[in-house]
């Protein structure tokens, strides 16, 4: 047997080291865990591709996601209550739905993973709701995977919006919410084509547009949306990096925060939480 003798120096290098070491492999193996509760976690609940590449349902801690291309999240869902709202962006556009004190009917220009018409069907007054989708499979995923439910008033057409625009139903609300694996569809900048989702507005009607926010707060495009809005519209900005604007049908409309606070008062009670917070953010036009 060799017996090695140590100076205190040494020893305490060696312990240092070996200390280090430790603590290394530590890390590393918690990492791992962390990667594998993850995946636990995440559970791939469908996936299917079509001409513009790949839908996929993904379920997270009782959240349904829903993803385009290489998990870009568009959506999410509690599945066990699709009333629930998660993101701030969604109630907002909600929200922004108050601006009307009667709607019958809305048109909604992507449906998603279908949470805010859903919410919308359950809230307002609406009998008559038209639903303008680019991808063919995603109705079916939202109904069969993500809480949407076949509601008798609902009326879903498969195609291009900026196309389809022109043969749609005139609505009370219309939500503008196009968004693919790379961002918003062309037509969040399109000229004409907003110009004809206003004129697809009845009176007394709102445009409600999702809009990207750049990094100075803006909605994405607030010069061209002055121009062509007259600076006559307002806007929620949310947490996510969005901004939320309301379009009025004519330069004689403006939000009524009474008549918005009433009608959160209401939905309140439906839903379950409240969202009149976002009451208080509301601004004008950027400059």
């Amino acid at each position: 047997m060799m017996v090695l003798w140590l100076s205190g120096g040494v020893l305490v290098l060696l312990a240092a080291y070996v200390l280090k070491h430790y603590l290394s492999l530590q890390r590393q193996a918690r990492k791992e865990y962390a990667v594998l509760v993850e995946q636990a976690q995440r559970q791939v609940i469908t996936e299917e591709t079509d001409e513009y590449g790949v839908i996929r349902v993904v379920e997270d801690n009782g959240f349904r996601y829903l993803e385009f291309g290489s998990q870009v999240e568009q959506s999410c869902v509690l599945y066990e209550n699709p009333l629930w709202l998660k993101y701030d962006y969604t109630r907002a556009m909600l929200v922004a739905s108050f601006c009307h004190q009667h709607p019958e009917t809305a048109l909604f220009l992507g449906l998603g993973a279908g949470s805010l018409t859903e919410v919308c069907l359950a809230t307002l007054p609406l009998e008559d709701v038209e639903v303008l989708e680019l991808r063919e499979p995603l109705p079916r995923i939202a109904m069969e995977h993500l809480g949407m439910t076949d509601d008798p008033r609902l009326t879903i057409r498969i195609g291009d919006a900026l196309e389809l625009i022109d043969s749609a139903e005139t609505a009370d609300l219309i939500y503008l919410d196009m968004y693919t694996d790379t961002g918003p569809s062309v037509g969040h900048l399109a000229w004409g084509f907003l110009a004809k989702c206003q004129d697809k507005l009845n009176p007394g009607g709102w445009l409600i547009i999702n809009q990207w926010a750049t990094l100075d707060g803006r909605p994405l495009g607030a010069a061209l949306l002055r121009g062509l809005f007259y600076r006559h519209y307002w806007e929620i900005p949310v947490k996510e990096g969005n901004v939320i604007l309301l379009v009025p049908y004519s330069l004689e409309q403006y939000p009524s925060i009474p008549l918005m606070r009433e009608h959160a008062a209401r939905v309140a009670e439906i839903l379950g939480y409240d969202i009149s917070y976002l009451i208080d953010v509301i601004r004008p036009a950027s400059e």
